[in-house]
Formats: C-alpha cells, sequence, structure tokens
C-alpha cells in the first residue's frame, strides 16, 4: 500500500510535467512560411504600386514576427504572422481590383 505522502508527491510531479508540456508552443515555422508566400505573391500581382499601404503593412507585420521568433516569443511571433498573411492577400485582391478596371 502507498503512503499519501508518496502519492501526492506523485500526483503534484505529474502535474506539474503536464503543464510544462501544455505551456510549450514550437515555433510558427509554416505561418512564417505563409506569410512570405503571401507577401511575394501579391508584389508580383503588382501590390507595390496597387496596394502599396497594404503591402508595406504585411512586410512590417512579417519583420515584426522575425523579431518576435528570434526572440522565442512564438505566440506574438504566429499572431504578427497571420497578420502579414492577412494584409498581403488584401494586397494582392486590391492588385486585382485595380487590375480589372485598368481593363
Amino acid at each position: 500500500m502507498r503512503s499519501p505522502k508518496l502519492s501526492y508527491t506523485l500526483r503534484g510531479a505529474l502535474l506539474s510535467a503536464l503543464l510544462i508540456v501544455a505551456g510549450c508552443q514550437t515555433a510558427p515555422v509554416q505561418e512564417m512560411s505563409d506569410a512570405r508566400q503571401a507577401i511575394s505573391v501579391a508584389k508580383e500581382a503588382g501590390a507595390a504600386e496597387l496596394a502599396a499601404d497594404a503591402l508595406k503593412a504585411a512586410v512590417d507585420y512579417l519583420q515584426s514576427a522575425e523579431h518576435y521568433l528570434n526572440q522565442r516569443e512564438y505566440k506574438f511571433a504566429r499572431h504578427d504572422a497571420e497578420q502579414a498573411k492577412m494584409k498581403a492577400l488584401e494586397a494582392l485582391q486590391r492588385s486585382a481590383s485595380g487590375r480589372e478596371d485598368i481593363l
């Protein structure tokens, strides 16, 4: 029969281990890649001329995400990478709309 003290110690150790594992975040590799790709596509679509403000916001968010990534602040890096992708997609959409207006 186990002593109650050992049982509480074991439970405490298991709980601590679970909290540590749950608190670990991985680097947002996919999100960073998606953001870079979206910015690249937006640039190719002419966003620098047709949606410069949205493209600049995307690039700024990506730079911020890279900063947070280097600081191992993965939660903030992931957020800013996702924002960069969204802004790049906005720039892409506005570029497409701007080209349709020209034609």
